[in-house]
């Protein structure tokens, strides 16, 4: 195996298949930075405030795949509080929750519209506050 010279070099291999002569290339995730180290314990602590709010597992949130309505909202609701409140990229949030960042773009806008109901507004009002209290001090916000 060699690097590719390409920019991402650093983060490709080139393999070759000698029974048949094919080249590809494999790309691998850059190794996790302060940055990203930091984003991933500010999700999984609140998918746990999340889940514990909510009454639900914090395990069934953190499952690949499809899950139940109850769930999945909750997952959205910790995505759209970690953007907003956390002040945190969709790309990171995304990788943090196992889903790619249009999903966290879908929770957020999907969230933002069911707002407009005062008794959700409120729900999400009250999560907000409790992140705030729970990461504020180590974010300096």
């Amino acid at each position: 195996m060699q690097l590719t010279s390409i920019k991402a070099a650093e983060f490709s291999e080139v393999q070759e298949a000698p029974w048949q002569g094919i080249t590809e290339t494999i790309f691998t995730a850059p190794p996790a930075g302060p940055r990203d180290e930091l984003a991933l314990e500010l999700c999984e602590g609140m998918i746990d405030i999340t889940a514990a709010l909510f009454n639900v597992s914090s395990k069934e949130i953190r499952k690949p795949g499809r899950s139940s309505l109850g769930v999945s909202r909750v997952r959205q609701v910790a995505m759209y509080v970690a953007h907003v409140v956390l002040r945190l990229n969709m790309t990171d949030i995304g990788r943090a929750f196992g889903r790619d960042r249009t999903t966290v773009l879908y929770a957020c806008h999907l969230v933002e519209d069911l707002r407009d109901d005062t008794d959700f507004d409120r729900i999400i009002t009250m999560t907000e506050r409790v992140a705030l209290a729970a990461f504020g001090t180590r974010l300096g916000l």
